[in-house]
């Protein structure tokens, strides 16, 4: 069978889209083919600065011979049903054929569709797609039609076998398809004609061209390292930045230079950002000091100097570019020592966090008083969490941050130390962004967590307030992240806090912030202590009641006034209020579930303990559910499971026939068999250890006595027949299954399970 190579040669891809342009180019064409008919057997896809290739094994050489039967109307049915039908087949009517049927004859079309050779569809798939490529952005040069995302010089679009290689007839506004290409732009420019994809490979390595990226990723890393050993240094991971730069050369030539003593006292982040974003340098570090000492540059080409030109020049611009940081670094240094960190974010009084949420100034203070609020919860001092919240963002006004976006908070821990705070508020400076994904390390710093969780529950609270949440797959303001964030905090520092609390705190603060209720009603924390009374047990009444007594304690009939025309305001935004924080929680607790899944926990499990009560307690769910889900794995678990659910269904049946509940009275005396007095003692056993194993929280205790059930339970259902002809037998058992759901029921909602 044949093979198929296919290259697009043009000016510069840029590095970013390469991976995606490999992708879609094997993603089109084989789809493509295959859906004209042929296969294959192999594809793999190729870039490099130049060209985008394809190569395909074992490619069939022409599409099936299709025959398609097709059934049309009677015989005997009007003209234009027939001609309708003629039409959508594309015969003639001395071309259908009459055959019989249950109603009597009707036409037939015998379609046939030929097989077409492969070069045909090659050239017209190749064709498609390279008029249709999905570049994220493309241009138009001379005065052609055709969009690339740089100009396409030429296209290599080979079939080859054991007898030899054609080229595919294709012509794309003037550019023809054929079997050559060119080598590296500056060591091999010149064409050359290939006869396959080995020969095609061999060629380009000899004209200078590392046709695979991953190839070309492992030797710059080779390269570099060995280059950063020679010295006694280390280089730097950075993933991100091989690929990008291994997108960005054909030929790899990797190149050490040394940092001026001059730049060496700035922060290695800062030096090894710097040179990353503005030149696509790699850093090497002293591993004996972790300063950043040098760098590493990537050419295109070998030059007879050894690169020792490209490096002056690179130095040079390297030097402006680090006397720029510099600046920065001494520029906010001075700043700190003569303002302090307040003095810095004092600025964000005038910056706007959003427009319904006010300025970042408000914002801070609302996690401060959050902060100071979860401090005692997660082993910090208050005052130190206060402290440390009030300044954590202070560098997001920081000429550095301002240049560098992505080192807010390490920069501001830099400036915490140079201040003089404690170590607690540095850390949390550059921790309470932290953990920003599911990779991200949890902080475990007592100040740095209570910092982060009430920035992240601001977020949530805040945007909630305004109705900002996220939509389908749209979450612009990564509130899904946010509330990720706050369960791997609590998770991860095993902390028993009640996040309903904590959601309450921040949700008022936040609708203080828009001055809702609030600010018509002109009453010091009227509506906070009215939010807090909605959640209790009077509800929404209580809260109403709570907002006339405030009205009574004013005693200036304006104020009374205005808070009698506000009422009806008041009622409307308290229950909006309600609404948001059970949709809060709500939310948390689908993150939960997407957390916990991953973890390998059921759905149904994680249901079954969040319908329980303390489900605003994460550690507690989690622990719940750990237990639930390893006691479902055993045998023992999945049977007791089957007994409740038989038990359970009984039950709800006859209390729907019956009109009554069956929940207490179930009497020993009134057994019959052995197996029901047996059942008796199993339920008075488990009821007895279950309780203080709950109260305990030792879950796998409980799951253990909740075993031992399984046995009794069998042979009561194997024994007896529930409903007896004695009614106050029937009864009995009735009560007695309702004590099975009652006990199983402590530990988890089993009716959420599924099977």
């Amino acid at each position: 069978m044949p093979e198929l190579l296919i290259e697009l040669f043009s000016e510069e891809i840029p590095a970013r889209m390469q991976a995606f342009a490999r992708d879609t180019l094997r993603k089109m064409i084989t789809d493509g083919l295959v859906e004209a008919g042929l296969t294959y057997g192999h594809a793999q896809a190729f870039s490099t600065p130049r060209r985008l290739v394809l190569v395909l094994d074992g490619l069939s050489t022409e599409s099936p011979t299709l025959r398609e039967e097709r059934k049309g109307p009677a015989v005997t049915a009007p003209e234009a049903a027939v001609q309708g039908f003629l039409r959508s087949t594309g015969l003639t009517l001395e071309q259908l054929e009459k055959r019989d049927d249950k109603k009597g004859q009707v036409y037939f079309a015998v379609i046939e569709k030929p097989g077409r050779a492969a070069p045909e569809i090659v050239a017209e798939v190749l064709e498609k797609t390279i008029r249709s490529f999905p570049w994220p952005k493309s241009m138009r040069w001379g005065n052609g039609t055709l969009k690339w995302v740089r100009p396409l010089h030429s296209i290599l679009c080979l079939l080859s076998d054991d007898t030899g290689a054609s080229v595919v007839d294709l012509d794309i506004d003037g550019i023809k398809a054929g079997a050559t290409t060119a080598g590296h732009r500056f060591m091999a420019p010149d064409r050359f004609t290939v006869t396959g994809f080995a020969d095609y490979a061999a060629k380009l390595k000899a004209a200078k061209v590392v046709l695979d990226s991953s190839e070309r990723e492992a030797m710059i890393w080779h390269d570099a390292t060995q280059l950063a050993f020679a010295q006694g240094l280390e280089l730097v991971e950075d993933k991100g930045l091989l690929t990008e730069v291994a997108g960005l050369v054909e030929f790899p030539v990797a190149l050490m230079g040394a940092i001026a003593e001059d730049f060496l006292h700035l922060p290695p982040e800062v030096l090894q950002t710097s040179m990353r974003e503005h030149q696509k340098f790699f850093s090497v570090k002293n591993p004996k000091t972790g300063r950043i000492e040098g760098f590493v540059t990537v050419a295109n080409r070998e030059t007879a100097d050894h690169g020792a030109t490209i490096l002056k020049g690179n130095l040079k611009v390297l030097s402006a570019r680090l006397s720029d940081a510099r600046f920065f670094w001494e520029h906010d240094l001075r700043v700190v020592k003569t303002e302090g960190l307040e003095g810095m974010g004092a600025g964000l009084a005038n910056v706007t966090f959003h427009n319904k949420l006010g300025s970042q100034k408000a914002r801070i203070e609302r996690i401060a008083a959050l902060a100071r609020e979860i401090a005692p919860l997660v082993g910090a001092d208050p005052d130190q969490a206060e402290k440390a919240a009030l300044v954590v963002k202070s560098d997001l006004r920081s000429a550095m941050v301002g240049e560098f976006p992505e080192l807010q908070g390490l920069m501001g821990s830099y400036y915490a130390r140079a201040q003089g705070l404690s170590e607690e508020i540095a850390a949390a400076c550059k921790g309470h962004y932290s953990p920003l994904g599911p990779s991200d390390a949890v902080p475990s710093e007592p100040v740095t967590v209570a910092v982060a969780l009430a920035d992240k529950i601001d977020t949530l609270t805040g945007f909630w307030a305004i109705d900002e949440k996220p939509t389908g797959s749209k979450d612009p303001f990564a509130l899904r992240r946010a509330a990720l964030g706050v369960i791997r905090l609590v998770l991860g520092n095993g902390l028993r806090m009640n996040i309903c609390h904590h959601t309450l705190s921040g949700l008022v603060n936040s609708w203080q912030s828009r001055m809702i209720v609030l600010d018509k009603l002109r009453i010091e924390n009227a509506f906070a202590d009215a939010a807090e009374a909605a959640q209790g047990e009077g509800g929404m009444a209580a809260a109403l009641q709570l907002l006339q007594a405030r009205k009574l304690e004013n005693k200036s009939f304006e104020t009374i006034a205005e808070v009698d025309a506000a009422l009806p305001l008041a009622e409307k935004g308290l229950r909006a209020f309600k609404a948001q924080w059970e949709d809060l929680l709500s939310f948390f607790h689908d993150r939960l579930k997407v957390f916990l899944k991953d973890e390998g926990i059921r759905h149904d499990v994680i249901d079954a303990v969040l319908a329980m009560p303390g489900n605003d307690d994460l550690t507690l769910v989690v622990k719940r559910a750990e237990a639930l889900s390893a006691f479902l794995k055993t045998e023992d678990g999945t049977n007791l499971i089957q007994g409740f659910k038989r038990a359970n269904n009984i039950l709800t049946q006859a209390e729907a026939k019956d009109g009554v509940e069956y929940s207490f009275g179930a009497d020993v005396k009134f057994a019959e068999v052995d197996a029901e007095r047996a059942l008796f003692a199993a339920l008075d056993a488990a009821e007895a250890a279950l309780a203080p194993a709950m109260a305990s929280e030792d879950f796998a205790t409980a799951m253990a006595e909740m075993a031992k059930l399984r046995a009794p339970i069998d042979a009561f259902f194997t024994a007896v027949q529930i409903n007896a002809e004695n009614p106050i037998v029937r009864r009995n058992r009735l009560n007695l299954l309702s004590r099975i759901r009652q006990i199983c029921q402590s530990v988890a909602d089993l009716t959420k399970l599924d099977g």
